[in-house]
């Protein structure tokens, strides 16, 4: 990955207070956070040693099989990931959308208008889908870069920051897998014979209130987190500009099998056929927006604005690139997953809910206790599957809200996220940045975005 240029500033520009507050971070995070994959490594070997010592009857060959068994069974659920990062990545490539954020781009012309401008981008794209948000800010990120000097960390920063609305949104597995009738992941519905309809959870007060409180706070925030001149990196136009013409570059039609790559007529018939297919399932099921439409629906919108079967077929192969990370980590969490569910380590911890919670305080404390172990597992579905199992019981057997236990997983992630570098790997590899450089700024997303979930949780929650 080629990281940005630095840049020498003669002048010296005065540090804002929140600017001054952030710089330790960012060094701290450069000089001690080490690369994704060996993060994930480390945390597999903590879950190992903290069900050794806490889960009931956990041996290490038991352990050792849990583990084994957690990296086939997240299989399925990572393909669906991924396909969403992809699909969401191809329709954000396309070249109606790339003329849209180049628009909104040249919206700005100096780096505080610029970045409040991004994260507020960012914030919405991520509410509608998560893969969408990703790929749609870091490339936003890419043309503001071409056009306004600023430091890139920083922007890349307040492209990221929007992530933080990501499991409250439309794509957020959680919620999505509790309103899926039959899903593997529906706890809620396994637990108590009914699931939670989105109206209870993404639409409800309790999420879209902090939801747009953060739409509102974060934009303003970041302006004053620009970092002192003499340590500004900045982003290389031209290599930026150079890499663009290369995925847009379009096909020679010389051959027959060049012509058929390049016949649009395909990808609108398979768009066509794909609308038919959608239609039909909402007719026999009714309408609801679960994982698999969602990813069906990115996918026809990547076909038709992308036009071309080779277009399209091009976005893809820039979005594998990119998931290159994610593959090769999702085992490790899905074994990580394996280890905490089945040697009992999860009902260690349902035993501590109960105990020290009310029907009023249940989610606040699921909310606390998600941002924990989102360190362990950060995926959104796999997320629930480890921690659903016992903060749903302890819902039931305290008559606590089971929307606002549900969100209280979700929102958890959300805020442990901006210092997880797990889901930050798609929009490092888009802007091209090292993860170093960025971290340290999204320390003051994540204390915002704690305060602003925490107090939903308690002030906000639904009662039985």
């Amino acid at each position: 990955m080629r990281t940005a240029t630095v840049a020498v500033v003669p002048h010296e520009r005065r540090q804002s207070l929140p600017s001054r507050i952030t710089a330790p971070f960012v060094f701290l995070f450069e000089k001690v956070m080490p690369d994704p994959y060996v993060f994930a490594v480390l945390l597999t070997f903590l879950g190992v040693v903290l069900a050794r010592v806490y889960a009931p009857n956990a041996t290490l060959p038991s352990i050792a099989s849990a583990w084994y068994g957690g990296i086939f069974n997240i299989f399925a659920f990572a393909f669906q990931m991924v396909i969403m990062l992809v699909a969401g990545y191809a329709l954000a490539m396309a070249p109606p959308v790339h003329r849209l954020l180049a628009r909104i781009a040249g919206m700005v012309s100096t780096p505080p208008g610029a970045i409040s401008l991004t994260v507020a981008v960012s914030i919405l794209a991520s509410w509608l889908n998560w893969g969408l948000g990703l790929v749609t800010s870091a490339l936003l990120a890419r043309e503001i870069a071409k056009r306004v000097r600023l430091d890139f960390g920083w922007l890349v920063a307040a492209a990221y920051t929007g992530f933080v609305v990501s499991t409250e949104g439309l794509s957020g597995s959680i919620a999505l897998s509790q309103a899926t009738h039959g899903s593997v992941l529906n706890i809620v519905e396994k637990v108590t014979g009914h699931g939670v309809p989105l109206s209870e959870t993404v639409f409800s007060r309790l999420n879209l209130i902090p939801c747009v409180l953060l739409l509102v706070s974060l934009p303003v925030i970041f302006r004053y987190l620009q970092p002192a001149e003499k340590n500004t990196v900045v982003a290389d136009p031209d290599r930026l500009r150079k890499e663009d013409e290369q995925a847009h570059a379009k096909e020679r039609e010389d051959t027959f099998g060049s012509m058929l790559d390049n016949a649009w007529i395909l990808n609108l018939a398979l768009a066509l056929f794909g609308v038919f297919a959608l239609t039909e399932e909402w007719s026999h099921k009714g309408f609801s927006l679960d994982l698999n439409s969602v990813i069906i629906c990115l996918v026809l919108g990547g076909l038709l604005l992308h036009w071309r079967p080779s277009a399209y077929i091009g976005a893809v192969k820039h979005a594998a690139r990119i998931c290159g990370p994610l593959v090769l980590q999702y085992p490790l969490y899905g074994g990580l997953m394996g280890v905490i569910t089945t040697t009992g380590l999860a009902g260690v911890l349902s035993k501590v809910f109960i105990k020290y919670s009310t029907a009023h305080t249940l989610p606040f404390f699921t909310y606390l206790t998600s941002m924990i172990i989102t360190l362990f597992v950060p995926s959104g579905g796999g997320h629930w599957a480890v921690q659903g199992p016992f903060a749903v019981p302890a819902a039931v057997q305290l008559h606590s809200s089971l929307a606002g236990t549900t969100m209280a997983v979700a929102m958890g992630e959300s805020v442990a996220n901006m210092l997880q570098p797990f889901w930050a790997l798609p929009i490092l590899a888009i802007a091209g940045i090292k993860m170093r450089r960025m971290m340290g700024f999204m320390v003051v997303t994540f204390f915002v975005s704690a305060i602003v979930f925490g107090l939903s949780l308690l002030c906000l929650i639904p009662l039985q």
